[in-house]
């Protein structure tokens, strides 16, 4: 059983959670403004041993019965040696590059659009159609302004590299939206800035069901916890907060089923409204 697919429906839709890999982030970058003590014995409680935290980098492939889409497209091959397993992951399930006509990239960072070119910078899914939100396209095409981001320069040296190497071999490939708008029947555009300028979120629906794609806008469990702890990677950070805050309440309200990026695999679950905060209520799996 390969344990870095996790195989569920959204009404109609077959949808994978596939593995990237993971990456291993110094706990204080996840959560910067937390107090030590405090973040110390949170941890503890999540049975997380305090320093390092083991994140999955997750993508989502949804036949709609008429396309074949997938968001976002992991590190790539050569990123990083624990990540860059998205392709032979989707291999394994008998899905080709050519097999996927739609990629909607969430966001401009490594570990969403690392996947995006081969080692001779050609497009990987040369049939395909991209989407992303036009802010993001326009902010990693310009000279961006990184200096608010609480993380080392080299990292931020490193994030716009791998955005100008990616990004621009699929702009003959590239649609921009720049409103909430249906991608494809049944799978919608919402803005969700802060993390980045043009961060996006998915809402996709088939009959009765409802799946919420929230990218970045929580890395965390614990953030739905400590809505005021943030991470050191997001842009415009109240913003982001706010972006959060509206994502989480919308999910709760619905009694959605929601997928986030850097959960623990698949990353999938429910939310709940606790006090100030929600509860996190990954869904059971299996084998």
């Amino acid at each position: 059983m390969n344990t870095e697919i996790y195989r569920f429906k959204v009404g109609t839709f077959e949808c994978l959670a596939v593995s990237d890999g993971t990456f291993v982030y110094p706990d204080h970058s996840f959560f910067v403004n937390a107090p030590k003590e405090r973040l110390e014995q949170v941890l503890r409680e999540h049975n997380i041993q305090p320093g390092d935290i083991t994140a999955p980098w997750t993508c989502l492939f949804i036949n709609t019965g008429q396309h074949r889409v997938l968001v976002d497209t992991g590190g790539g091959a050569g990123s990083v040696p624990s990540a860059g397993k998205l392709l032979r992951n989707l291999q394994a399930e008998g899905i080709e590059p050519v097999h996927i006509d739609t990629v909607i990239l969430t966001h401009g960072h490594p570990d969403h659009i690392g996947g995006n070119t081969d080692v001779e910078g050609k497009p990987v899914f040369p049939n395909a159609r991209y989407v992303m939100w036009k802010d993001e396209w326009e902010f990693w095409m310009s000279e961006p302004d990184l200096a608010q981001l609480e993380v080392e320069e080299e990292l931020k040296q490193i994030m716009h590299m791998l955005a100008r190497k990616n990004l621009p071999p699929i702009q003959g490939q590239l649609d921009l939206v720049d409103r909430e708008t249906e991608i494809l029947p049944g799978i919608q555009a919402i803005a969700a800035p802060g993390h980045t300028p043009g961060h996006m979120a998915l809402a996709i629906s088939s009959g009765s069901e409802q799946l919420l794609y929230i990218s970045d806008a929580v890395l965390h469990p614990i953030h739905l916890e400590q809505p005021d702890w943030y991470p050191a990677f997001d842009f415009v950070r109240e913003q982001a907060m706010a972006t959060r805050r509206h994502l989480l309440d919308r999910v709760a309200a619905e009694k959605a089923l929601m997928i986030a990026c850097h959960f623990p695999f698949p990353g999938l679950g429910h939310v709940l409204q606790k006090g100030e905060g929600w509860q996190w209520q990954p869904i059971r799996t299996t084998g």
